[in-house]
């Protein structure tokens, strides 16, 4: 499979199938790579590479893909892989899809360059709840073990310090609620329903977003196929142009 390769950057990518191009950005956490597809009731290659090109890609220091961490790695940081590997594809605006972390990934693009995205969707937000943050400080401490080895640079203030630039905010931890509240964007919500993607944050975004359509139920067996036509039917009717 190719990879871009800039500067110290390397970041494994995959395109499948045919027609309007489709940025689809994977959960995981840290490790947001996209195997993570996998393990979901829904995936976007099986879905919609019939109608679309979509692309696929391992975000830096994750899955096939690696890069330096330093004092400046944050959000913005993964905002400019992203936006570098359409430019790669000779892509100028698509529609994006995220799930989980995809989702901060999803509004992060849409702060750094929204002529670029022409509709997103996202699939249970990642959010800050008041009883979470432990467990997002659990699932960094397992990234950063398969890290540490590979960055002898970087001390434990280091550490500490990108935790706090990526999950020590509030809300979607990467974008504000007034900047959320200004998006024209189209965007579909499939909302969370557990600690990392907690429902109240879904319910929030739906609320702040002018121009939303929003799902509640769409992981089960019962609600999955509905949720699945949802997704087809908001990316038709929000083409790229």
């Amino acid at each position: 499979m190719p990879f871009l390769e800039r500067d110290d950057v390397r970041i494994h990518y995959a395109v499948h199938g045919d027609g309007p191009p489709l940025l689809a950005l994977a959960p995981g956490g840290m490790s947001s790579e996209m195997s993570r597809w996998d393990a979901l009731p829904w995936h976007p290659v099986d879905a919609l590479s019939s109608c679309y090109t979509v692309i696929l890609m391992d975000q830096r220091n994750a899955g096939r893909s690696t890069a330096p961490i330093d004092s400046a790695t944050g959000w913005r940081t993964y905002g400019s892989d992203q936006l570098a590997v359409l430019d790669h594809l000779g892509i100028e605006r698509c529609q994006v899809l995220g799930c989980c972390i995809g989702c901060s990934f999803l509004l992060g693009l849409i702060e750094l360059a929204p002529q670029r995205i022409a509709a997103g969707v996202l699939m249970q937000p990642i959010g800050a709840s008041a009883t979470n943050d432990q467990a997002f400080r659990h699932l960094f401490g397992g990234w950063l073990e398969t890290m540490r080895d590979l960055h002898p640079s970087m001390t434990e203030s280091d550490w500490n310090a990108l935790h706090e630039r990526l999950f020590g905010g509030d809300f979607v931890f990467n974008v504000s609620r007034d900047f959320v509240r200004g998006i024209d964007t189209p965007l579909l919500i499939l909302a969370g329903t557990d600690e990392f993607h907690p429902p109240a944050t879904s319910f929030e975004l739906a609320k702040l977003v002018s121009n939303v359509t929003f799902i509640e139920q769409w992981k089960d067996a019962g609600h999955i196929d509905q949720a699945a036509a949802a997704i087809e039917q908001f990316l038709r009717d929000h083409p790229v142009s």
